[in-house]
């Protein structure tokens, strides 16, 4: 699947990842979980409040409450996502201030891009006939 996410510190890459729910047949190995596990394990604590995520797909409502509970203080994404985008489409839990932490998101990052690779992915997928 095209959804990447890579996370940066002081504008160097510190680690990257895919979607892999498929691959690991687990609903919550989206790239932004994956990627938050892969810092984390890294660092002495579990607040990342030095890390800037850049993701492909606008994040769902799990990568959205995890980024607010990781402390992340600045995400950008490319494409958004109507169905289950959770900073801004349908929800806009990163930016919600009755939450302990609010992050700052900028949609639209390669927006086209993003929503080619994505368009083009799920083409092919059903081609070969998979949902």
């Amino acid at each position: 699947m095209p959804i990447g996410a890579v996370g940066l510190v002081a504008g160097r890459v510190v680690g990257s990842r895919h979607n892999e729910r498929e691959l690991q047949r687990d609903p919550t190995a989206h790239a932004e979980m994956l990627l938050l596990r892969e810092v984390a394990g890294r660092t002495p604590g579990w607040r990342l409040n030095d890390l800037t995520v850049v993701v492909t797909l606008e994040p769902c409502p799990m990568c959205a409450g995890a980024i607010v509970q990781a402390r992340i203080p600045q995400v950008y994404y490319g494409a958004a996502d109507p169905k289950a985008g959770a900073c801004h489409s349908l929800f806009q839990l990163t930016g919600d201030v009755r939450l302990n932490h609010q992050a700052v998101v900028i949609g639209g990052l390669l927006k086209d891009e993003s929503r080619a690779l994505l368009q083009e992915f799920f083409a092919q997928q059903r081609k070969l006939g998979k949902k």
